[in-house]
This record gives structure tokens, C-alpha cells and sequence, in this order.
């Protein structure tokens, strides 16, 4: 019998079902792009709509089982991953109540009330969790507290989105750490819930469920949800992981001193280790591994993947038609003609993401800087300036990450969506100047959620056995020595002038592309 495993990876814009055979390859995956939405009433807010969100994964499930051919009984397991620090709060019957996506910034009240309970206890708490009050769900919770109390009152547990959909698939509410310590609710080294981080802050200490490490079995597809679906009671259901743990196991990035990129929406840089410890002068994140006992210090560039797709909305109507014409995708097209567009984009650069500061992160307003009116500055020029911008941002993530570890890698394993593109690769690699590998399967995240499945179910004896069988690379980008002078010499360019453009938003004469809350 050919047995199938099922990876539910749901994204800050889109939501996909991936279905891969036990060798790793993938045999179908079927997408949906979603938003979520801002509470007018909130600035700052960024709202998960649980009831459509539920109709879109059911509806991609049954389009998976409907297109694929496969009997439901030959899935052997589904697991499932997501955007961190997205949170769903739910009641005593496992009502969802509250849930926000992941870049929800509404608690800059929560935030300055925190500070005032000490100068250091941000820093106090980064040292315990890894994390700071930028992304985490303290400050969210709090804002339920203050402005939803009735709500707040209800409260039984606090998950994240990945586990929500395990809860859909399974009717067990539990966390697993690698997202669940996205929270800085997490003892990081303990790998658990640390209740005297609630109590510090002022939240309750009985809200928290269950810890089951990624690749643990939590249960099988319910009745219910199978007769929703026409998934089969019979495939167990295995804890997975954040979005970006999960992309580095589908890449193979699990030892002491491996490195990634994952290119999505956000730009991940992802050094791992497996000892783990925080000092003062760490401007990053720290994180659970989903490998047990195993951490990754963590470097974000926002928003490059959502750029690429402002980009190719809102400026190439011609290329949409082509698309529809020719069958070339917009991207393809676009990538064909910034090939053309010599290294550093004839000088302009642009400003979107900054590299990582996780105790004052913040960004300056989005631009494009010292371009010419002549036809060298043509379309193609701006889409390559936003390629560098991303590759420049990873440097300097890259950089802040070493300060702390005192290491650099000699290698990088780039995936995600944007390793689909060579040029970004080859730039990658001559920015960093550093060899840059990509995996045959670009969607890392699903296949590592396929890995966690196949772990679980025990169609693999291990994380180390299931990545020897299943992850492979396809193409390996040395840097150009020549496009590397160029870009060292861009590189301090980008960073003084993203210096004075912070500081015109920090000034209030533009607006920060995203500000963390509180600042």
C-alpha cells in the first residue's frame, strides 16, 4: 500500500494543503491566498477570521483528496504548521473567542504599561524566553484584558494558529514549543510553560495547555472533521511547528552551526545550536528548535515576499497579460528582464525592513532612493532593487545574529518561495559572500511538516533518518567576486541611508512601514 503524508501550512498570506509521498516529494499542493483584516476600531490590528479560515482549509482539504486521487486510508498522518506568534484564545468548550494574525501591532498601551513596571523587565524576560514584547502574546492578551474583559474572563487556554489547526483536525487543544515559545509565556532551556512570567506581567497562570514536542502523536482525524473533509479516521494526527523551525527541518538545518534563509512573506535567517544562551547585548530572537533540545537564534527581514507581491499587483498589468496569454508567470517575466539590470540596480537602493533590533524594532517608510530619469531606472530596476534590499537586510541580520554566537556559517541553505528564483539566489550569494544552497523542494515548511507526520506515525525512526531519505538539493550558487565588491561598497550605502530614513520616521515626517508596539 502507498502511504501519503499531509502537510497543512498556513501562512501570513496564503494557506496551502501539501500532500507528499514517504520520499519526500511532493505530489500536490493546492493554495489560497487570505487576509486578515484590521478592526477599524483598532489601529494597528490585524484580525484572524476563524469561521472563513475554518471554510478555507476544509475547502483545500477536500480539494487535495479530490484531485490527488489518493484514499483517504492511505494517508498515514497530517501535520500541521503556521505563522508564529498568531494566537487563538478559547473557552472551557473549546470555543475559539479570539485569534490575531501574526503582525497584530494594536497593544502599544500594553507595551508602555509593561515598561513602567521596570526599566529592565523587558530584558529580564528576553533572558528567560527569548523573546521581547514586539511579537509576543503578552501584550495582546493584555489588550483583551483592558478591552474585552467579558472575553477575557472566558478564557481557558491560549494556543497558537498550527495548534488550532491540529484542535480542528483532532479535538485536543495542546501547544508545541518551537511556536508555542513564541509567546514569551515559554521557560526557553526548560522548553515549557513558565507560569511566573504570567504572574510578573499580570496575566492569569492557568491558561495554558499541554506541551507535546513536534513529531508527538496528539490523536486521530475526528468523525466530525472527516465527514467534513472526507479525510479518514484512521490517519493519526502529529504535532508540528512555527512556520520557519519547520522550513529548516524540510532543508536538512538541524546541527550545531546550520544555517537558513526561509523566503516567504517574512525573511527568516535562522542560525541553530545546541546549547543556548542569552546575554544583554542579543538584539535577536531565541527560539525552541522543533528539535528536542535543540535551539536557533533568529534574525527577521518583514515583509519581503508581501513586497514582491505589492509589486507585481499594482505595477505589472502588462505582465498579467502576457501570463494569460503565454502561460509565463508574472514573476518569470519580470526576473528575465532584472537579469539585464547590472549588480547594485545602477545605484538606487531602497528602503523596506531594517536589519533586526528586537528591543527597539522598528522600520523605516517604504522608498526607493537615488534613482535617475532616464530609461536605465525602467521597471526591471525596481524589481531588482527590491531583491537587494531583501539580500542586504539578511547580511546585516546575519551580522547582529554572529555578534552573539561568535560564529558565521561558510554555507546557507535558502528556501521558501523565493529560492525559486535564481537571480535572488545568486544575488543572496554575492551579498553575502557566502556559498548558498537550495533544496529540490522549495515549500521547506510543508515538507517539514511532512517529516514531523512521517516521525510521529513512525514511518521514520528519526528526524535524523527522515531528512537523509527525503531532503535533497537541487543547485548550489558560488558569489560573483566582481558582484561582491559591488555590493559591499551598496551595503554601507543602504545602511547610512536607511540611517537618516529611520530617523525622518522616528521624527514623524513619514510614517514607519511597521513600528513595534509601545515604541
Amino acid at each position: 500500500m502507498e502511504k501519503y503524508l499531509m502537510a497543512v501550512d498556513a501562512g501570513t498570506g496564503s494557506v496551502r494543503v501539501i500532500l507528499f509521498d514517504t520520499l519526500g516529494n511532493e505530489l500536490l499542493c493546492i493554495q489560497s491566498e487570505w487576509t486578515h483584516h484590521e478592526d477599524k476600531r483598532y489601529p494597528g490590528s490585524m484580525d484572524f477570521n476563524i469561521n472563513n479560515n475554518i471554510e478555507i482549509i476544509i475547502g483545500l482539504i477536500k480539494e487535495t483528496l479530490a484531485y490527488s486521487n489518493v484514499n483517504p486510508e492511505n494517508i498515514v498522518a497530517i501535520s500541521t504548521t503556521s505563522m508564529r506568534e498568531a494566537i487563538v484564545l478559547y473557552d472551557e468548550n473549546g470555543k475559539e473567542l479570539w485569534a490575531c494574525a501574526n503582525v497584530d501591532s494594536r497593544s502599544n498601551d500594553e507595551v508602555a504599561n509593561l515598561n513602567k513596571i521596570s526599566d529592565t523587565i523587558e530584558t529580564e524576560l528576553h533572558q528567560i524566553s527569548g523573546q521581547t514584547f514586539s511579537l509576543g502574546a503578552i501584550p495582546r492578551i493584555l489588550w483583551v484584558k483592558k478591552n474585552i474583559p467579558e472575553t477575557y474572563d472566558k478564557i481557558k487556554y491560549v494556543t497558537m494558529l498550527n495548534d488550532w489547526i491540529t484542535y480542528l483536525l483532532t479535538g485536543v487543544i495542546s501547544v508545541e514549543p518551537s511556536n508555542g515559545c513564541t509567546t514569551g509565556l515559554f521557560d526557553l532551556k526548560k522548553r515549557v510553560w513558565e507560569p511566573t512570567i504570567s504572574e510578573k506581567v499580570g496575566l492569569r497562570n492557568d491558561i495554558f495547555p499541554v506541551v507535546n514536542e513536534s513529531g508527538t502523536i496528539i490523536g486521530h482525524v475526528t468523525e466530525e472533521f472527516a465527514a467534513l473533509t472526507g479525510l479518514s479516521t484512521q490517519t493519526l494526527v502529529v504535532a508540528g511547528g512555527g512556520d520557519a523551525q519547520l522550513g529548516c527541518i524540510g532543508m536538512g538545518v538541524i546541527g550545531e552551526g546550520d544555517a537558513a534563509v526561509l523566503g516567504g512573506s517574512f525573511w527568516q535567517y535562522e542560525y541553530t545550536t545546541n546549547q543556548v544562551e542569552i546575554n544583554d547585548s542579543c538584539k535577536v530572537r531565541v527560539n525552541c528548535h522543533a528539535i528536542p533540545d535543540t535551539w536557533q537564534y533568529e534574525a527577521i527581514a518583514f515583509f519581503p515576499g508581501l513586497i514582491m507581491r505589492w509589486f507585481r499587483d499594482t505595477f505589472c498589468e502588462l505582465e498579467a497579460f502576457l501570463q494569460k496569454q503565454t502561460g509565463e508567470s508574472i514573476y518569470a517575466q519580470m526576473e528575465n528582464r532584472a537579469n539585464d539590470v547590472p549588480a547594485g540596480s545602477h545605484g538606487m537602493v531602497c528602503t523596506f525592513s531594517d536589519k533586526m533590533n528586537y528591543f527597539s524594532w522598528k522600520h523605516a517608510a517604504p522608498s526607493f532612493i537615488d534613482f535617475k530619469f532616464d530609461s536605465s531606472f525602467n521597471k526591471a530596476t525596481f524589481y531588482r532593487a527590491i531583491m537587494e534590499n531583501a539580500a542586504f537586510v539578511t547580511k546585516g541580520n546575519i551580522e547582529e545574529v554572529s555578534k552573539v554566537t561568535n560564529t558565521s556559517p561558510e554555507a546557507i541553505v535558502f528556501g521558501g518561495g523565493a529560492s525559486k528564483s535564481d537571480l535572488w539566489c545568486q544575488i543572496l550569494a554575492d551579498v553575502l559572500n557566502k556559498k548558498v544552497k537550495v533544496p529540490v523542494v522549495k515549500e521547506a515548511t510543508a515538507l517539514g511538516a511532512a517529516i514531523c507526520a512521517g516521525v510521529g506515525a513512525g514511518v521514520y525512526g528519526s528526524f535524523n533518518e527522515a531528512i537523509g531519505k527525503v531532503v535533497k538539493f537541487e543547485k548550489t550558487f558560488e558569489p560573483n567576486e566582481a558582484n561582491q565588491f559591488i555590493y559591499e561598497e551598496l551595503y554601507k550605502k543602504w545602511e547610512a541611508i536607511y540611517k537618516v530614513q529611520l530617523g525622518l520616521a522616528d521624527q514623524g515626517y513619514t510614517e514607519h512601514m511597521w513600528i513595534a508596539p509601545g515604541l
